[in-house]
């Protein structure tokens, strides 16, 4: 009688029989009770759902992955041009279509490419997240994204995933083991990634130590290797990893970025030299460069300067639904 009315939806299941019913059958309380995460009951020939699943995972061949790949380079493309805001339900999609795909492929072959391209797209999530002001959400895709680095024996997506989440760290306020964290990446990747992510990896590390009182000096050493170690020309994507923008001119602006952070007079001219020549579809990298520009200017108690910077910073971050830039912006609107 119970089980009928049980199926049927017309009696919820008590904790009592919930309780007996768990040992009886294996299953979790969700799966038991039903709800968004609840999965089929197991039944004795589900095996051949099983293997329907590994044979269709088995089927992803090098056009699929490209698909995926070309799916997130088109979401890092709109990303950069309107925001992350209005991308969620996207990203969501993606990442779990790639995740499907991994977690019933079998053989190293066929999982590699996907584990790859699940990295990527995840760091991509995470910092979307973080843009959004979602921290958890944000901690959580960057620990899928190093398990896929992981899975994909790809040390250079692992250590920028983890050089990234040290980010959300110093959002938190954290920013002293958000350095420890970046100098992890930079052992765990050693001499073997390319010189654009090595680059790249030690200008986060002197963002970060920006953030942390006594690190001044180390700030600057990170600079100066970062500028020492960045590839010469226009060329800003990493042939070996699609993640990474950077070449001259986009470090000159992370470096008065950085300058501006430790009130250094010599910001203004970094960040103006940046401004010139910024890419007009990084619209959200510029709403930074506007905030660190004014952040340079309150630094040299200039402050009409800093307020035309902010109202341009704070246009192009309600252009990109930015909070991560909107924060920054009325923190220093508090200061004028």
């Amino acid at each position: 009688m119970y089980v009928s009315e049980w199926e049927n939806g017309k009696r919820t299941i008590s904790d009592r029989y919930a309780e007996i019913l768990r040992r009886l059958l294996g299953v979790t309380d969700v799966e038991l009770r039903g709800g968004a995460d609840a999965v089929a009951l197991p039944v004795a020939d589900g095996y051949d759902e099983l293997l329907s699943r590994i044979d269709s995972a088995s089927s992803v061949g090098e056009s699929m992955v490209q698909a995926f790949n070309a799916q997130t380079e088109l979401l890092r493309t709109m990303d950069r041009q309107l925001g992350a805001a209005g991308l969620v339900d996207q990203m969501t999609g993606h990442l779990a279509a790639l995740e499907d795909a991994l977690n019933f492929a079998v053989l190293p072959s066929t999982r590699r490419p996907v584990a790859l391209a699940l990295a990527g797209a995840s760091t991509l999530a995470a910092w979307q997240a973080i843009d959004s002001g979602a921290v958890e959400r944000a901690w959580r895709h960057y620990e899928l994204a190093k398990r896929a680095a992981h899975d994909a024996e790809a040390p250079m997506y692992l250590a920028h995933a983890m050089a990234e989440q040290a980010y959300v760290l110093c959002e938190a306020g954290r920013p002293a083991l958000g350095v420890e964290l970046v100098r992890d990446a930079q052992r765990s990747l050693g001499q073997d990634g390319s010189p654009r992510l090595r680059a790249w990896l030690y200008a986060a590390e002197a963002e970060l130590c920006a953030h942390v009182p006594g690190m001044a000096d180390d700030c600057r050493r990170a600079l100066d290797t970062a500028m020492a170690t960045i590839p010469p020309g226009s060329e800003d994507r990493d042939p070996d990893m699609l993640s990474i923008f950077l070449n001259g001119a986009h470090l000159t602006r992370w470096q008065g970025n950085v300058l501006a952070l430790l009130g250094d007079d010599d910001a203004v001219t970094s960040l103006y030299s940046a401004l010139e020549v910024a890419d007009p579809t990084f619209v959200r990298a510029k709403a930074g460069l506007h905030t660190d520009l004014a952040q340079a200017h309150v630094a040299r108690a200039e402050y009409d300067d800093a307020h035309t910077h902010l109202r341009q910073a704070r246009l192009l971050a309600s252009r990109t639904g930015s909070v991560r830039q909107r924060r920054r912006v009325d923190l220093l609107s508090a200061r004028l």
